[in-house]
């Protein structure tokens, strides 16, 4: 009841709490297809590449959502480059490149002499969340959703069969770039949440519990995204009530649901697994 009464009394948690929800929201959508198309490992690297844009953002004195979005994009299509036109295979690609953008971006944060950006960059703090980074995560979660609900159908095919839709004259590379670039914007919204290092879970955890859940894409969607929501609530629920920090909170939250979809999905479940085969050994008997 005080964390309510606190949300009812205080802008700051009402920002905070608006905030992290979308945030939930668009990485369990977003995190949908990056697990599906096996490229967890590429949104760690999107969120690691996302800092030299950041730094550069707060040297210029301009919104860190530009230059976040055009060296994570960029860093995408190095990747691709460098995989494409080499015998470097693509998670060694994507190994060389996000950390060098990683790296790039802590010296330019050094040079600034601006370490305590650096830890909310990294570690993300939504309870000191301002206007200007709720309406700005409200604006990159709608044209996000708004995308993947225009080319729904794209995402899909391309998602479970390349081959498929290169067949069926879909631009399978554009798609996947244009994928990298909602990846991008999805983890700018999130750095005042998560932050860079703890994003990649937010992105992974609540699609990883709904892949568990269901079969169907679209259920896994709305499943993910709830998921996302609920570890948004409860983790910061945490965080205000003792004093914990916001990012971690809301991970642990996410892989406390996950931990209990492992165990007792329906079709999953490592215990109903468990129990379907000693049922099944029983009858045999």
């Amino acid at each position: 009841m005080a964390f309510i009464d606190a949300v009812m009394q205080y802008s700051f948690l009402q920002k905070a709490l608006l905030t992290s929800m979308m945030v939930g929201i668009i990485c369990g959508v977003i995190g949908c297809f990056i697990i599906l198309r096996g490229m967890a490992l590429m949104g760690d690297a999107i969120s690691h590449a996302v800092l030299p844009g950041v730094a550069i953002s707060y040297m210029l004195g301009i919104n860190f959502f530009f230059g976040a979005v055009f060296s994570g994009v960029i860093t995408a299509v190095a990747i691709g480059f460098v995989s494409q036109n080499s015998r470097i295979k693509h998670d060694t690609s994507i190994g060389i490149m996000f950390t060098a953008a990683f790296a790039s971006g802590i010296i330019i944060i050094t040079m600034l002499k601006s370490s305590t950006d650096l830890y909310h960059i990294l570690f993300g703090n939504v309870l000191a969340v301002r206007s200007s980074d709720m309406w700005i995560t409200l604006a990159i979660g709608l044209i996000v959703l708004a995308a993947v609900y225009l080319f729904y159908k794209e995402l899909l095919v391309t998602s479970f069969d390349e081959t498929m839709g290169a067949a069926y004259g879909l631009p399978v590379r554009i798609i996947h770039y244009f994928l990298m670039t909602l990846l991008t914007m999805v983890t700018v919204a999130s750095l005042q949440t998560v932050g860079i290092i703890l994003v990649v879970a937010m992105l992974i955890t609540p699609a990883a519990s709904a892949y568990l859940l269901t079969d169907r894409l679209w259920l896994m969607i709305f499943l993910a995204a709830g998921i996302g929501v609920i570890s948004s609530v409860v983790g910061l629920y945490f965080s205000f009530t003792y004093n914990l920090a916001s990012g971690a909170t809301i991970v642990m939250a996410a892989t406390a649901i996950f931990a209990l979809v492992f165990l007792l999905s329906p079709k999953h479940g490592l215990i109903l697994k468990a129990l379907k085969v000693k049922k099944r050994r029983a009858s045999l008997v």
